[in-house]
C-alpha cells in the first residue's frame, strides 16, 4: 500500500523544519565557539561583548 502523497503545503512545513534544524545546529555549533574562546581568553570576552553587531544586509 502505498503512502499518500503530500500537499504542497505539507511538503514545504516539511523543507521549512528541516532548514530550521539545521539553522538550529549552527547556531548551537557557533555559541559552543564562542564559549570555548570566552573559556580561553576571559580578558577579551568582555571587549567582544561591547563590540557593535553588523546588522548590514
Amino acid at each position: 500500500m502505498k503512502a499518500p502523497q503530500k500537499t504542497e503545503a505539507e511538503k514545504r512545513a516539511e523543507r521549512l523544519a528541516k532548514a530550521l534544524r539545521a539553522n538550529l545546529g549552527r547556531r548551537k555549533s557557533q555559541s559552543r565557539g564562542r564559549d570555548a574562546v570566552t573559556a580561553e581568553h576571559p580578558e577579551t570576552a568582555k571587549a567582544d561583548a561591547k563590540m557593535p553587531q553588523d546588522d548590514s544586509e
